[in-house]
């Protein structure tokens, strides 16, 4: 029995940085850009809010660019505070790199297994699960198969412990591309 899972970012991660005002490390992005043109030179930043006293940092997306390569279509997703751009922006290594930071994804996803969350009432034997990502969310595989199969991690751990939980990637350390395993079921 195949069947296929999908990881789904919820919301827009929080940003790991260190805040000049008050020494907190959470920034939240709701989506909101600044623009702003000297002559024929462009900067555009996504604006962040800390989570402990709310104020506002600039993450660099474009600095001293010619207007004219930047496209209209993206320049107009920045005026009109396009959070799916912000969301593709957070995580652009680029931007990460550029800005000096990190992405927290606690409570920020959730996983769509496409039907009931629990392998109990299962017939088959071996079960094969593809796992989809639809953002680049690092989560340990170990809690993604617990969670699908409502199962405990330490049930988990002892399934592939015992060869019953089989994967062409290492399901210990967090992933954030597609991946297989397939579940022997003993009956």
């Amino acid at each position: 029995m195949l069947k296929s899972w999908v990881v789904m970012p919820t919301c827009l991660p929080t940003v790991l940085r260190r805040c000049h005002a008050c020494a907190s490390e959470r920034f939240r992005a709701d989506g909101k850009f600044r623009v702003n043109a000297h002559h024929k030179l462009l900067d555009a930043w996504l604006l962040v809010l800390c989570t402990a006293c709310g104020d506002t940092a600039k993450l660099t997306v474009l600095e001293r660019v010619n207007v004219r390569s930047v496209r209209p279509e993206l320049l107009d997703r920045m005026h009109d505070n396009d959070p799916v751009l912000a969301a593709e922006l957070l995580q652009d290594p680029v931007v990460r790199r550029r800005n000096r930071i990190a992405l927290d994804w606690a409570g920020a996803w959730r996983l769509d297994t496409g039907g009931p969350d629990h392998l109990d009432g299962e017939v088959s034997e071996v079960i094969d699960v593809s796992v989809r990502f639809a953002a680049r969310i690092p989560v340990r595989p170990v809690r993604l198969i617990a969670e699908g199969c409502g199962l405990s991690r330490a049930e988990v751990e002892r399934l592939i412990t015992e060869g019953k939980l089989v994967s062409a990637v290492r399901l210990s350390g967090k992933l954030s591309d597609d991946f297989t395993f397939t579940l022997k079921l003993a009956l």
